[in-house]
């Protein structure tokens, strides 16, 4: 068995779970039967491969046993690496929410003990996301963003910089658009009788000209990494209507591997677009959007919401029926995202061979 997605009671599999509480430094760990909740033994390890290695010897005697652990795509991510490669069975747990920490009482070993309960309480257990493409693919959309966002952040200074700048540096930027005032911005040249006041804001408008270009660039050459990667792994999304390669690194990313998420339903939560019953007295047909889940996922799925409203003749018409239903527009594309949702889902649990 390699995947615990399934397993309802992991009481049924093992006989000890081991909680883990990650941190940057040291990892907390503490062994709890699995029958009685009972806290059997517990460790504290350096972040280190001996530090792992003492960990899985600290486990040896119990072995049945599953490995609950908070942060694996973060700081557990190397303990995380460390047990599958030695096939271990590792769940994959959520930061823990402060109400849920018993009297308030809060330390590594108790949030270790906290982890090996809950997962001993989930109907449902996760997996950890794989390493390899799906990990290739997280960071390069991770860096990829940081120098979007730098650029962006680069261009609406210069542009206020531009607004408020001396009459001789304005006149050059009149009546352009934010990419030529980029360009012109960048080739400025300094002149000797400008005064203090221009000449400084022409320097700082090169500068900042020049960052967003590099940020663009480098963003840029992260995308082709992007397409490159998408294409030799799941290329089939590409063909899908509205889903460009950032929308499919960023599915694949949540998504990570066959099995790992066990519905379309429990995808559609994760992707915080399953519908909330918004109830009350006597209405029982209203539903709010959800404001949970991948926020990135959510983001991707509003990304071909809008492309296919706009260029999709059938999800046009089925916006048109359902705002003469009444419908809001807030409503249809909550909907709209559901559908999506459950398509790509459905393509990858089951590629389409050709």
């Amino acid at each position: 068995m390699t995947s615990l997605t399934d397993v309802v009671d992991v009481v049924d599999v093992v006989d000890v779970v081991i909680g883990v509480d990650t941190h940057v430094h040291t990892h907390s760990a503490a062994a709890i039967d699995a029958h009685t909740g009972a806290v059997i033994e517990e460790i504290t390890v350096e972040t280190t491969a001996q530090g792992y290695d003492e960990l899985v010897e600290f486990a040896e005697e119990h072995p049945l046993r599953a490995w609950a652990i908070e942060g694996t795509g973060g700081h557990g991510a190397g303990l995380t690496r460390h047990l599958q490669r030695g096939e271990e069975f590792v769940i994959e747990l959520d930061r823990p929410e402060r109400a849920k920490r018993r009297n308030g009482a809060k330390s590594d070993p108790l949030d270790a003990v906290r982890a090996a309960r809950e997962a001993l309480a989930r109907p449902r257990l996760g997996t950890p996301r794989r390493g390899g493409d799906r990990q290739a693919l997280s960071v390069l959309l991770a860096t990829r963003r940081s120098a979007v966002e730098g650029a962006t952040v680069a261009q609406r200074q210069l542009f206020s910089l531009v607004i408020a700048a001396p009459e001789p540096l304005r006149a050059r930027f009149r009546g352009q658009k934010l990419p030529a005032m980029v360009r012109t911005a960048a080739a400025l040249r300094m002149h000797a009788s400008w005064d203090t006041e221009t000449t400084t804001t022409a320097a700082m408008l090169r500068t900042l000209a020049k960052r967003s270009q590099e940020l663009s660039k480098e963003a840029a050459e992260h995308q082709r990494a992007i397409v490159a990667i998408v294409r030799s792994w799941r290329p089939d999304l590409l063909a899908q209507l509205g889903v460009g390669p950032i929308v499919a690194a960023v599915v694949l990313c949540a998504w990570s591997h066959p099995g790992r998420i066990h519905s379309e339903a429990a995808f559609a939560m994760l992707a915080g677009v399953a519908p909330i019953p918004a109830n009350s007295g006597q209405t029982t047909t209203r539903y709010r959007l959800n404001p949970y889940g991948d926020r990135q996922l959510n983001r991707a799925l509003h990304t071909v919401t809008v492309t296919r409203m706009a260029c999709h003749q059938p999800t046009r018409d089925y916006r048109d029926r359902r705002t003469a239903e009444g419908k809001t527009s807030p409503e249809i594309k909550r909907c709209l995202k559901r559908y999506i949702a459950r398509d790509l889902y459905r393509l990858l649990e089951h590629p389409q061979t050709t």
